[in-house]
């Protein structure tokens, strides 16, 4: 019989640790929270200094008699939870819930899931953290405290089902203030001249642009371009003058959370949801074949870029081994901004580097092997030399007029020999002149052209640029970025068209009225000082029920004054060309936990309801006829036939054509 207990929270990270502990120990999973606050009412008392009123999780009960079995035959209970304020929160509730006694009871960390990391935090045990457990506290009751007393107004005012939060609610209204951004944006137009050099001697043209005093030169109109491309038309060119000089670019540093998020958007089409997801699953454990179930990168939500001397001499010896000692680099750990950095964790990096992704590819899923080599390139990228280039500028002139041409060679390429190109590295090496003349060398034939350009507006924010504004910004920490823009998109505030963001009009509506009656709450700065106070909470050194004394009355008075002064706001619904099959009212679109439904405006008297179709334009691939995306009773998509019953046709992946077609559907999922 196992003498001892060791509890965390979900059975495939129980797996991993179970083979690393031996028959003395027993590893058991509580699924996460066991309490939370309940869900019919605020469960905060206003009256009794804010005490939180915790109940157990519907759906608990069993586990919790299971677990309470297992404590009573356990010598000593440990409590393994993530290494996190979540996760001290979890141990906490689970002492409380548990009656378990601090004497018998210890909390222990680690920050990957490894034999060498589990069996060193045994020897460190300790006991729970409270004040990580009261930052989650204070961020929890503040939370409901804006979504309980705020969500009702938005009922009243615009519709129902409608909710607000305190991160949530100040992220739409960055987004919205950049949709103003674009629409207020005027555009200008301006011209640039390029030119095609030739000698005579080589095939390929020498590309380079006209200047004026250094730089590229934007000329305001077609007629001024025109103009120098006349007076050009005839002249004679020869290289004036040449520059070398060396570049060097330093190789990236590794991943935090929101980085790779960043990463995993831009070069994998992944949402922060569906990449926070995969990386859980690859942090807990998966199975490998000679291994077992082993945890393959270190834990996934962290802002630190900070290494474990033991990872950092093991990538060493790696890239000594595997590239040789001139590709290794020096140790560095820095950070993007001034911003307080909680650096309880290390940076995100695959636990085992001999793991490669090529020996374990056909042993992970296809999500789970792109996220994890994109994890270990960055990692071990991180580690290498930087990259050197030689750059040649040079200028072809003819006494009056310049152009300016440059070519680039790569001299030793360092950590780009594992991290792949960024789509601007790859624009440069294109536009890089193919040879480089010498001072003097005259061009036999020059061709010159304008070219018409626009300035733009701001981009549209997408999943990666919303993240990283949002870090720079201070709003919310690496583990609330992915349920805020979910939260965001399911609430249908937002929404998403390839991977650009755009305000719905419901959107629009809700940010409107909390700018109007909730200024401080969509205030960039009130969030962010929130943040640091959380933090100061986290090191003992703020009280976390006086950050709620003082934010809860002069939410009460907003609130008080919102049901008085605000109107109300109409939002209709989105009207089909479907007709009702019961009473022939035209179907409108509405929006269930599991999407959008086609129901009849006709509601109470007539309930009729059908699912809405989104069409593919794929042709099936058993009949021809177009298939379409379904969803199980749970909410899960498929593509099925629009020819079923007579065709069951039925996938769980998407074909390749269908895909490209629905790269806004499926980041949702």
């Amino acid at each position: 019989m196992a003498k001892y207990l060791v509890i965390v929270e979900s059975p495939a990270k129980a797996k991993t640790i179970q083979k690393f502990l031996g028959k003395d120990y027993k590893v058991i999973a509580s699924g996460g929270h066991v309490r939370d606050l309940p869900k019919s009412t605020l469960g905060v008392d206003t009256e009794s200094d804010f005490d939180p009123h915790y109940i157990t999780i519907r759906g608990k009960g069993e586990l919790l008699a299971e677990l309470r079995k297992e404590v009573k035959k356990a010598k000593k209970v440990y409590l393994a939870t993530d290494p996190d304020r979540e996760g001290e929160a979890i141990s906490w509730h689970l002492m409380q819930v548990l009656k378990l006694n601090a004497k018998d009871t210890k909390r222990i960390t680690f920050n990957e899931i490894t034999k060498n990391a589990v069996t060193s935090s045994l020897a460190g045990a300790r006991g729970v953290n409270m004040d990580l457990v009261d930052a989650q506290q204070a961020r929890r009751v503040l939370d409901r405290m804006v979504g309980y007393e705020i969500s009702p107004i938005m009922w009243s005012k615009v519709k129902r089902g409608l909710s607000a939060g305190r991160v949530q609610s100040v992220t739409l209204r960055i987004i919205s203030d950049r949709e103003n951004e674009i629409a207020a944006f005027d555009k200008r137009e301006f011209w640039t001249i390029e030119g095609k050099f030739f000698d005579g001697t080589h095939k390929e043209p020498i590309s380079a642009v006209y200047t004026s005093d250094g730089h590229r030169a934007e000329l305001a109109s077609e007629a001024e371009a025109d103009r120098i491309i006349k007076a050009v038309a005839s002249a004679t060119f020869r290289v004036t003058d040449k520059k070398s000089s060396e570049r060097r670019q330093k190789a990236p540093l590794p991943y935090t959370t929101s980085t790779m998020q960043q990463d995993a958007s831009r070069k994998l089409n992944f949402s922060t949801q569906k990449t926070m997801r995969v990386a859980q699953q690859l942090y807990e454990g998966v199975e490998i074949k000679g291994h077992g179930s082993i945890g393959l990168i270190t834990y996934l939500r962290t802002d630190s870029t900070r290494v474990s001397e033991e990872a950092a001499k093991t990538a060493a010896d790696f890239i000594r081994s595997r590239y040789g000692e001139e590709f290794l680099g020096a140790d560095r750990s820095e950070t993007s901004s001034g911003k307080k950095i909680q650096d309880a964790h290390e940076a995100i990096r695959p636990t085992y580097i001999d793991i490669t992704p090529a020996s374990v590819k056909d042993q992970l899923s296809g999500e789970q092997f792109r996220l994890y080599q994109l994890i270990w390139k960055r990692f071990i990228a991180s580690r290498m030399a930087e990259c050197v280039f030689g750059v040649t500028s040079f200028t072809i002139s003819d006494g009056s007029h310049a152009f300016a041409a440059s070519a680039t060679k790569c001299l030793f390429e360092g950590y780009r020999n594992v991290y792949s190109e960024s789509e601007e590295e790859k624009e440069d090496a294109e536009k890089s002149a193919r040879y480089v003349p010498e001072v003097g060398a005259v061009f036999s034939r020059a061709e010159v052209a304008g070219e018409q350009h626009f300035t733009q507006p701001p981009a549209h924010y997408t999943e990666a640029s919303l993240v990283r504004t949002m870090e720079e910004l201070g709003i919310g920490r690496p583990s609330t970025y992915a349920p805020t823009i979910t939260t965001l998109l399911t609430r249908h505030y937002i929404a998403k068209d390839g991977k650009s963001l755009f305000v719905t009009e419901l959107g629009e509506a809700v940010n409107e009225m909390m700018k109007k009656a909730f200024p401080s709450i969509v205030a960039v700065d009130f969030t962010a000082n929130m943040e640091l106070l959380l933090d100061g909470v986290e090191e003992g050194e703020v009280n976390w029920k006086s950050i709620v004394r003082n934010f809860y009355p002069d939410l009460v008075s907003a609130v008080a004054s919102a049901e008085k002064e605000l109107e109300s706001v109409k939002i209709a619904d989105e009207v089909t060309d479907q007709p009702c099959d019961e009473c022939g009212r035209m179907l409108v679109v509405k929006y269930g936990p599991h999407g959008k439904f086609l129901a009849c405006p006709g509601f109470p008297e007539c309930r009729f309801t059908k699912p809405y179709v989104e069409k593919t334009k794929i042709p099936c691939p058993n009949c021809g006829r177009e298939l379409i995306i379904r969803r199980t009773k749970r909410g899960k998509r498929y593509y099925g036939c629009s020819g079923y019953p007579e065709c069951e046709y039925m996938s769980w992946q998407a074909p390749k054509d269908a895909q490209r077609n629905s790269d806004t559907s499926s980041e949702n999922e």
